[in-house]
């Protein structure tokens, strides 16, 4: 028995702390180069050498730290729930389209509304506009997936239809691209990239609270994701409403990846490869540590992201979006190769 419960316990400990030595590694190194000392003395409340290096530690570095943490515990927590609801192995928040709903709502903003959102009348403009769209793009694709879910039985066909709307909202961004003007294309571009540090510590606090509460609920759909595991039929004999389940995961994953996308653009490959990383550390399909094991994984890989885009110093930043395919691709690729069944 005790064995069993550290086989559990000591892969969430060791994760754990590789996410804690990365978040710490994410504040004390940067593009800036800023000494250990002072780095400690701005934490503790002290007078820095250089008012500067504060403005950089706590406006830039800290929160940029805990956006790429929870970014990457929630894309991650997405994508393990939605193999396990597919039960296929290349589901990931990006097959749905969300990613590329809250793409088109950024490109109505930036390139057909010239960086103003209009509702009713309220205006809202600049960084607001861009959240706003982003966030109405990804929830109008929730939406539209949880109505084919009421209609489609089979989870291949919703899969299929996912992927349609991906490809087609890929399309309308495509064609606002080509109408509008080189300023936008250029406003766009930048935005698709992705970016930690696109969020204020004014914004912090609700990012951090919309993604932590997700997370909690997500958690508490373990048991739930361990019936679907035996499949619809089995799970339905234990009392699980399937639909039911079915319709709350679409949404909770959904929600998850719409707040990450909004607040810090489109990163692909996250939600994707980390629960197969996981599995094979832990050679485990139950949820019960399967699923925090992902998400501690998720943040410790979005935090080694964050620290590759810093590499370049102060020649620049390396964008994200060219990153985590870095990362997140061989894993997907030796999945391919092994041709293995991530559920026998």
């Amino acid at each position: 028995m005790r064995k069993c419960k550290s086989r559990r316990v000591l892969p969430l400990l060791l994760a754990s702390f590789v996410a804690l030595l990365l978040f710490v590694a994410n504040i004390f190194f940067g593009s800036v180069e800023i000494p250990f000392a002072d780095v400690l003395e701005i934490l503790f409340g002290g007078e820095p050498r250089h008012e500067s290096w504060r403005l950089i530690l706590m406006q830039s570095r800290l929160p940029q730290a805990v956006v790429a943490l929870f970014a990457g515990m929630a894309l991650s927590a997405a994508g393990l729930m939605l193999q396990t609801l597919f039960n296929n192995p290349l589901a990931g928040p990006e097959v749905f389209g969300i990613n590329s709903g809250a793409g088109l709502g950024v490109a109505v903003v930036m390139l057909l509304l010239q960086g103003t959102f209009v509702a009713g009348t309220m205006s809202i403009g600049g960084y607001m506009a861009v959240l706003s769209g982003a966030f109405l793009g990804a929830i109008f694709i929730i939406g539209v997936i949880l109505l084919f879910s009421t209609l489609l039985r089979g989870n291949i066909f919703l899969l299929i239809a996912g992927m349609a709307l991906s490809y087609l909202t890929s399309s309308l961004i495509s064609l606002l691209n080509y109408f509008s003007t080189a300023e936008g294309v250029h406003s766009y571009l930048i935005w698709g990239m992705g970016n930690f540090g696109g969020v204020s510590t004014q914004q912090l606090p609700v990012f951090v609270a919309l993604a932590g509460g997700s997370l909690l609920l997500s958690l508490l759909m373990m048991k739930p994701l361990n019936a679907l595991l035996l499949g619809n039929s089995y799970a339905a004999n234990l009392g699980v409403k399937t639909k039911r389940v079915r319709a709350l995961l679409l949404l909770l994953t959904g929600f998850l990846t719409a707040i990450v996308t909004a607040y810090c653009g489109p990163i692909t490959f996250v939600g994707l490869a980390v629960p197969h990383v996981a599995r094979l550390l832990l050679k485990s399909n139950n949820h019960r540590i399967l699923l925090p094991m992902t998400i501690l994984l998720g943040g410790a890989t979005t935090l080694l992201c964050n620290i590759i885009c810093q590499l370049p110093g102060e020649s620049g930043l390396v964008p994200l979006g060219a990153v985590t395919p870095l990362l997140g691709a061989p894993v997907i690729i030796y999945v391919v190769l092994k041709n293995r069944g991530i559920y026998s």
